[in-house]
């Protein structure tokens, strides 16, 4: 298959090497801004749940985010007020590019468009008060830095077998793999 003209338009743009600005010039953006819905897999990693002493789940866990939360992938993430128990966990994120309803799994991934980095933020205080409702400590304004970059479908080999890692502040925090999944994309 052809690429589609904004990816070839952007190639073009690449390979003339007239395009190019210095990182500390620019601000990166989501790569995907204003979602129609953030759906997210809680607990999914077997090495996350094992470090935790938690269950591995039998059924996905599943929560959101609003749109609202998602900001670039070097924005600033601001702390509310009354949480002192912010924590971070860096996910793979699945772009939907081609909407569907009942899609078996065997054809699930031709609905995806790529794949980017997500950083799903939480306020446990907040997640673990008020019943344990997920929704309530992991949905605040830039709860959900994402990108830098959001990669082809076609560009990945295999998606059950990519290095996940999160830094804080320069310190490497979380070093895994797509291949802890519990449950695959």
């Amino acid at each position: 298959a052809s690429p589609s003209p904004n990816l070839a338009e952007s190639v073009r743009a690449l390979e003339s090497g007239r395009h190019r600005l210095a990182r500390g010039t620019v601000r990166l953006l989501a790569p995907v801004g204003d979602p129609e819905k953030v759906i997210c897999v809680g607990l999914n990693y077997r090495d996350h749940c094992l470090e935790q002493d938690a269950k591995i789940p039998k059924e996905p866990i599943i929560f959101s985010k609003f749109p609202s939360a998602i900001v670039g992938p070097f924005d600033d993430i601001v702390r509310p007020e009354d949480s002192s128990e912010v924590d971070w966990e860096v996910e793979l994120a699945a772009v939907i590019g081609k909407k569907g309803r009942h899609i078996e799994e065997s054809v699930a991934l031709d609905h995806v468009v790529g794949f980017t980095v997500a950083n799903d933020i939480s306020a446990r205080d907040w997640q673990m008060r008020n019943g344990r409702q997920w929704l309530l400590g992991k949905t605040f304004d830039t709860f959900c830095p994402l990108g830098p970059a959001l990669v082809t479908k076609e560009a990945v080999a295999d998606v059950h077998n990519l290095s996940i890692r999160c830094s804080v502040n320069g310190r490497l925090m979380q070093d895994s793999n797509t291949n802890q999944l519990i449950f695959g994309l």
